[in-house]
């Protein structure tokens, strides 16, 4: 991924009204970010803790989301799977993320959701080697594999948020 500065953070989220571009608050470790490494940049807003931000390249450009964390709802007793990085988590660890869609789709309401780990550490947690919890099954797919997954689908995700955006 490019290495993106403040400015560019704010102009690539496509779907942010005038207030949530003035409001947005970036991580401390945005400062420190190895940007080659990266197929996506997100993270839940220090000040704001329901509102997200995903930000990845489409096109050959960065392109971002405004997240909407719904209230968690599930069990640490039950486990749940991450859309975007397909890994198992406990059910606490996931949450529905919904984004207004941009352009005149999202003025008139529209949004699209998915559950996604909710720390929005999806990055970090497919390039983990971890061993996996008991009752996980053991991933049969290459470390490299996950990651261009992962990266396939967050980019289909901001673009089905975009899709319409002028």
């Amino acid at each position: 991924m490019q290495a993106l500065v403040e400015s560019d953070i704010r102009s690539t989220l496509g779907n942010a009204t005038e207030t949530e571009l003035v409001q947005v608050s970036l991580p401390v470790r945005f400062f420190v970010t190895e940007w080659a490494h990266l197929d996506a940049f997100a993270w839940r807003d220090p000040r704001i803790p329901a509102r997200g931000y995903l930000i990845t390249e489409l096109g050959g450009s960065a392109a971002g989301v405004v997240l909407r964390a719904a209230e968690r709802t599930g069990s640490h007793h039950r486990a749940a799977i991450c859309s975007l990085c397909h890994t198992q988590q406990p059910g606490d660890q996931v949450v529905l993320f919904s984004a207004r869609r941009g352009g005149a789709s999202g003025e008139r309401g529209d949004s699209v959701g998915t559950y996604i780990c909710s720390d929005l550490a999806c990055q970090e947690t497919v390039r983990l080697g971890r061993p996996p919890a008991p009752s996980e099954v053991q991933p049969s797919t290459h470390e490299l594999e996950r990651i261009e997954g992962l990266a396939r689908r967050t980019r289909a995700f901001v673009a089905e948020v975009l899709n319409g955006a002028a």
